[in-house]
């Protein structure tokens, strides 16, 4: 199975589109959330201005997954602005863009091809002794000469390049033509021994990003730039939609999840305001509150397998079989949506001794306080206590067993549901908690909704600790 690299370009594709411009908080979230769903590159644009400068600079601190990019030209001055932006990031690139194309060669630069092909080599080298991850990203790639494209790539890769990015800028390549041109540059850097990873830009003018993209995949790329703005690459959630769908049988994988991509965008939604077709709506109807599952009681374990990694989750054998007892036992009753399945995992899934147990808790909320939580665990026989205050009774209580616990845990979801019926009605909770890219899922059950919250996220805390000492 290949694993293929995301490099999301949406903050760079920002700056240079008016209808999607976004402000600088807006580009701290954006990168956030990018960072999160373990997006392997953000990129960013040129820091000429101030503003991206202190961009990118109060980025280092906070990028922890995701490499932190920041393009530069043919100019050692704008290589060593990126190096000192980038100097406190924890996975720093510098991405030479270089135009290859007859036209932006001459419109863009002022240059001829043979001073471009001199200026490569040095620009390269220099910006390796900065960086040791150093990009050589084509412009217009594809309607550059041939014979010039292979040439300045030889160039770069020899000069220190790691990664080769070819850019549809036009939008014009369609799948077998991209092909040919893959196959081209990997023939002519195998010829000269020379190694370097291939990445794409595939421009959607045409509704063929997607399409170009997995023909690149296949002919060799590792990297693919996405966005979730404009046209000049594929949609984040096509590309994830589409290796969710078909990445078994092409061979071919990434570390982003369908739900998790929806979920972000959701977040991002109120980004939108003013700028022109929803920047950042899904492309999918989003009226559709739970995810079609397309299962029945008849539904074999490879169905329902697929539908629990739908869900973003990846569970051993041992527990797909488990959770696939408990799902026909579940839909002979009723019908399973997404709500359904996900509680069936988080009951059925990784059933863990417990490390930390509930023995009491004391809540004090009300509308003229702020709410606060007393928490006490017990762990190896001892008893453990938390106190802390939160937007609501149930986030104090996840903080103040965060206090006991010592660790941070980030919330992916959260739900309450009524089992039964009436003024003591017994309350289901389901908590989603990520670790290390993984899904951890806990369930809770009482007639006190903060008690089946709490139990629910020790649940889910539990599967963690075990899944981390067994690793």
């Amino acid at each position: 199975m290949n694993r293929i690299r995301i490099a999301d370009v949406t903050i760079k594709e920002s700056c240079n589109s008016r209808e999607a411009a976004l402000s600088f908080k807006e580009k701290m979230e954006v990168a956030k959330q990018l960072d999160l769903l373990m997006i392997d590159v953000i990129e960013m644009p040129k820091v000429t201005e101030q503003t991206e400068n202190l961009l990118v600079k109060s980025l280092c601190p906070v990028i922890k997954n995701s490499v932190l990019s920041v393009e530069v030209g043919l100019d050692q001055a704008e290589v060593d602005r990126a190096a000192a932006a980038l100097a406190n990031a924890k996975k720093p690139r510098i991405c030479i863009s270089v135009p290859t194309s007859p036209v932006q060669m001459e419109y863009l630069c002022g240059m001829k091809p043979k001073k471009i092909l001199e200026l490569v080599p040095a620009i390269v080298s220099y910006a390796k002794t900065k960086c040791e991850d150093v990009e050589f990203y084509c412009k217009d790639a594809t309607r550059s000469e041939k014979e010039f494209l292979c040439n300045i790539i030889l160039c770069a890769v020899k000069a220190g390049a790691n990664i080769v990015d070819l850019e549809d800028t036009a939008g014009i390549m369609l799948p077998e033509e991209f092909d040919s041109l893959i196959d081209g540059i990997r023939a002519v850097l195998k010829e000269e021994g020379q190694n370097a990873d291939l990445s794409v830009t595939c421009s959607d003018n045409l509704n063929m990003a997607t399409a170009n993209a997995v023909t690149c995949i296949r002919s060799g790329a590792v990297e693919v730039k996405t966005s979730l703005i404009g046209k000049a690459a594929p949609r984040l959630e096509a590309i994830v939609n589409m290796v969710t769908e078909r990445g078994d049988s092409l061979e071919m994988e990434i570390a982003q999840k369908r739900p998790e991509v929806e979920k972000t965008l959701r977040k991002l939604f109120w980004m939108e305001g003013s700028k022109s077709g929803g920047t950042f709506a899904l492309e999918h109807d989003e009226s559709k509150k739970e995810l079609d599952l397309d299962l029945d009681e008849n539904a074999d374990i490879s169905k329902v397998i697929r539908v629990i990694k739908k869900l973003g989750y990846d569970l051993s054998d041992d527990d797909n079989a488990k959770v696939y007892k408990e799902f026909k036992r579940v839909s002979e009753k009723k019908k399973v949506g997404s709500k359904e399945m996900e509680a069936i995992i988080a009951t059925a899934s990784l059933q863990v001794p417990p490390t930390y147990q509930l023995v009491n808790f004391v809540i004090n909320s009300g509308n003229i306080i702020t709410p606060t939580a007393q928490v006490t665990l017990e762990k190896d026989g001892n008893q453990l206590k938390g106190l802390s205050s939160g937007d609501g009774p149930i986030a104090a209580a996840f903080l103040a067993v965060e206090m006991v616990v010592g660790v941070h845990y980030e919330l992916d979801d959260f739900q309450i549901q009524s089992v039964t019926e009436g003024s003591e009605a017994v309350g289901n909770a389901l908590v989603k908690l990520r670790y290390n890219g993984k899904l951890y899922s806990g369930n809770g059950i009482s007639t006190d909704i903060i008690g089946a919250s709490i139990r629910a996220y020790l649940n889910a805390i539990n599967k963690i600790v075990y899944d981390s000492r067994n690793e």
